[in-house]
């Protein structure tokens, strides 16, 4: 039979209630108490029923965390981040992957909500999945879900402004953008608004920058990548909305017999250290993985204990990873 509570009372030598107070940390009580409330602990191998203890507090410190797909190396870091930046401050994390599905992730949040988790960090392309009158404790990243939702993000505009006059700064005289979704309302659309912006300020006609959508995240991609030479044999510059993209596009390009950065540049997105230590030559823009993380995981902290905040959304600024891939040929 499992040791109970009143099992480890007896052996300690103290009442049922000094022991639930050591338990949950309740009230003043003396080291000498808890070793002998530890020790007992460890002598009938008694071990503490967290799910009781959440109902004792009012409290799981348990936070849910939803993203695409673990596999991809940003949301692999990010969630990394997360979960050692929760252990830092006594909270456990629960990971689902939604493989970009609606459904998957509307079960995941109800799910979530069911195992009493304190609170949920999202990264979905699916505005619809939170209520708009719900108040639960959650945090976006990159993605708008709700009016009420705080939002954190690295700064996508800077970073399209970087990697667009990346490319005109090395010689490029074609240059094509490839991206996501265009009609998900997240803030890496303000990647290609920038790309846009650049390109106009450069003095740039529509027939020398071209957008290419809903390839990012897609097993799909390489059909994507395929018709984009076959309609633009002659682009000179890409800049591709994440890295795996980017690596995707540079390997099929050099199986055409392009050579990169000579005949063709190619600029990334996310800057992930697997990525970077992997494929160090690849010129990519950095997200600031761990402010991003480390924000998110403190500002629905925040909103668990009920205090107040008033940004509803954070950016970070972000940089240049300068490899080969864009050097300057001439």
């Amino acid at each position: 039979m499992k040791p109970k509570i009143q099992d480890v009372a007896k052996v300690a030598g103290v009442s049922p209630t000094t022991v639930s107070r050591v338990l949950n940390d309740r009230g003043y009580i003396s080291n000498k108490t808890k070793e002998k409330v530890y020790a007992a602990m460890e002598e009938i191998n008694y071990v503490p029923n967290d799910l009781a203890r959440s109902l004792y507090n009012k409290r799981s410190y348990l936070i849910g965390v939803i993203v695409p797909s673990t596999s991809n190396p940003f949301f692999g870091e990010l969630v990394a981040h997360i979960e050692s930046i929760c252990d830092e401050k006594g909270y456990k994390v629960l990971l689902c992957n939604s493989l970009h599905e609606a459904d998957k992730e509307k079960k995941y949040w109800e799910m979530l909500r069911r195992h009493q988790v304190d609170g949920v960090i999202v990264v979905t392309y699916n505005r619809g999945l939170i209520d708009k009158e719900q108040q639960f404790p959650a945090v976006a990243i990159d993605h708008y879900l709700s009016e009420h939702i705080h939002v954190v993000s690295s700064d996508n505009f800077q970073g399209g402004e970087m990697a667009s006059r990346e490319l005109i700064e090395t010689g490029c005289k074609k240059i094509i953008h490839i991206n996501g979704d265009a009609k998900l309302e997240t803030p890496a659309n303000n990647r290609q608004y920038a790309y846009e912006k650049v390109m106009k300020e450069a003095g740039r006609t529509p027939e020398t920058y071209h957008v290419v959508s809903d390839a990012a995240f897609l097993e799909s991609n390489i059909v994507t990548i395929q018709q984009l030479f076959e309609e633009h044999p002659d682009v000179d510059g890409i800049f591709a909305s994440d890295d795996l993209l980017a690596i995707r596009i540079l390997q099929y390009a050099e199986s055409l017999g392009y050579k990169v950065p000579e005949d063709l540049k190619i600029i990334g997105y996310d800057g992930t250290s697997l990525i970077r230590s992997l494929y160090p030559n690849l010129t990519t823009i950095i997200q600031p993985i761990y402010q991003i993380a480390e924000n998110a995981v403190e500002t629905l902290v925040w909103e668990i204990d009920d205090k107040p905040h008033y940004r509803k959304e954070k950016t970070f600024p972000v940089s240049l990873w300068k490899g080969e891939t864009t050097r300057d040929s001439t």
